[in-house]
Parts: C-alpha cells; structure tokens; sequence
C-alpha cells in the first residue's frame, strides 16, 4: 500500500509540473503585457518598467518559470512583500499574495464540493440499491423514471428555478450564502443546502442508474446464489456480497467524476453568487492575471489528484482481494 501510495505521488507531482509549464508558457502567447493590468490607464513608460522589474517581468520567460517553481517550495521576494512557500506570485491586478487569495475562498468550494458528493453518494446509492431489491416493481420504475428525467437537468436551469420557489416565491428557504462552519455550523449548513441539492441532481441521477444495473449484475454472481442456497437471509446477502461487490465499478467511475464534480461547483458558484475558487479561476481568466490562473490551476489539479489516489486507495478497503502494489 506505501508503495503503491508513494508512487501515485510521485506521478501527481510530474503531472503538475506538466500542467504548470503547459499554463505558463502558453499564456505568454497573448499578445498583451500583463504589466499594463497593473499599471493602470494612466500608465508612463517608466512606471510600465518599475512594474516589470517588481514582478520579475524583466526576465526570460524561462528564468521566470524557474523562479515560479522554485518560490512553491522556498519562497520568494516581491516589491510589495516576502511571499513565504507555498508562494504562486502576486497577482497582476490587486498585488495580493496568490496563495492567501486561494485559502480565502478555498473553505467554500471545500463545502461545496464534499456537501454535493455526500449528497448524491447517499441519495444517489440509496434509491439505486432500492430499485435494484425491488426490481420490476412500481418503486423501481419509479426510481428509474425519476432518475432519468433529472439526467436531463442543468445546474444553471435548475438552480434559478429552486430560487424562485423556495426563496422568492415561499420563503421557505434562505437565499444561498456561505457562513464558515467554526462561526455557524447551522447557518453554514442552510446557507449551502440548495447549491448542494441542485448540484447534485444530475450526479444522483447518474449514479441511481449506476449502483441499479450494478447490483442487478452482483445479485446474479454465482457466490450470491451460493450464499442463497446456504440459508443466509436476504437482506444479510445484499449487504454483505451484493452490496459490498457492487461498490467496485462505482469507486472507478466516482475517480473519474471528481474533476467533473469540481466543475460543477464551479458553475455552482455562479449560478448562486458565491465567491469560491471557481469564480476566482473565471477572474483570473479574464483579467489575464496569470499568478491567479496558475495557483488556481495547479491547486485545483492537486486537490483532484489527491481525492484520486484515496479512491483508489479505498479499492483495498472494500475488496480485499485487490492486492496494491
């Protein structure tokens, strides 16, 4: 298991690192200083240059990289400050500490994005399960059907049309707002319950189908059958074969969905009005501020990266016969 975890590691730290030169080098093929972002529209020659020479501007654009890299591990000096590691830069725009923006708004999207995933892993799995134990009953047609007309929502389709009736029209709800969980766990928990839901509709949607078809498919295995015939009841089967063989193919597709599930929290956040990562990666989009892109981008990465190798670590967990090595 260390092995296999060190060298998952290891592959995610080379990923990065493709994707931080992939970022960096391409930006530069803009046409536009980034020092006039900075400088303002009243901008001389020598301020452009006094800029250039505090954001480390003047450099070739591969001396750049080199110290970009090097300030993640060890830290760097600008002109507005010590930027202690991990250091991503100064922003072009507001000439604030990239990695202290990141942190700032990084609470929310954490919320966001494990909220929305316990959402859709419970509902999700739970009406899944429940058809596939009643399968060709009126439950599981019902299941089936709901599921299949929500895989045809949108968050930016439904999530106005959740505002308007249970917040303008009823009041029944709160408009949607982030209040930290060390201020407020209840208001924390009311202020993020409708982003939740509406993105993780098309996820539970998906994911009934999913854990449906797959616990149909265990519930035919020969050992099941076996289980069966040994007298054991049902419902100890289900849980204890079907249940825990089903989870398998889930975990798979629940890897290559997080990227997926971050997306979503990023159109989440402007669909609510919320300032996460995903709006602060949009920003820096279109400011062409390219300490913003980059922290934003290889942070993200990492945080992908991460919930990657602990799904694939918790292969070992559910199976036993998965040997990691």
């Amino acid at each position: 298991m260390l092995r296999f975890i060190l060298r998952r590691t290891f592959g995610a730290m080379l990923i990065l690192l493709l994707i931080s030169a992939f970022t960096f080098f391409m930006y530069y093929a803009i046409p536009q200083d980034p020092a006039t972002l900075a400088c303002g529209k009243n901008c001389t020659p020598d301020a452009l240059a006094i800029i250039h020479k505090n954001l480390g501007l003047d450099d070739p654009i591969p001396v750049q990289y080199w110290k970009f890299l090097s300030g993640i591990f060890v830290g760097r000096d600008f002109a507005v400050g010590h930027c202690p590691a991990p250091c991503f830069g100064v922003s072009f725009r507001d000439q604030q500490m990239v990695w202290s923006t990141i942190m700032d708004r990084f609470p929310l999207t954490l919320s966001l994005t494990i909220g929305g995933l316990i959402v859709f892993l419970i509902v999700g799995l739970g009406t899944g399960m429940i058809a596939a134990r009643y399968r060709g009953t009126w439950l599981d047609k019902v299941f089936s059907s709901i599921s299949l007309v929500l895989s045809s929502f949108q968050i930016y389709f439904l999530g106005p049309i959740v505002l308007g009736i249970f917040v303008y029209s009823t009041g029944w709800l709160d408009k949607p707002k982030y209040v930290p969980f060390s201020d407020n766990p209840g208001q924390w928990f009311m202020g993020l319950l409708i982003p939740w839901v509406v993105m993780s509709v098309i996820f539970t949607a998906n994911y009934t189908r999913m854990s449906r078809s797959t616990m149909i498919e265990q519930l035919q295995e020969e050992h099941v059958r076996a289980a069966r015939a040994k007298g054991m009841t049902g419902r100890y089967v289900f849980f204890r074969y079907a249940w825990r063989g089903s989870l398998i193919p889930i975990l798979t597709i629940l890897g290559m969905d997080l990227s997926a599930l971050l997306g979503g929290a990023v159109v989440t956040e402007f669909t609510f009005g919320l300032a996460g990562i995903g709006r602060l990666a949009v920003e820096s989009v279109v400011g062409k501020d390219l300490p913003k892109l980059m922290g934003v981008m290889l942070f993200s990465a990492a945080f992908i990266l991460l919930l990657n190798v602990i799904v694939d670590a918790l292969y070992a967990v559910i199976d036993p016969r998965v040997r990691l090595s």
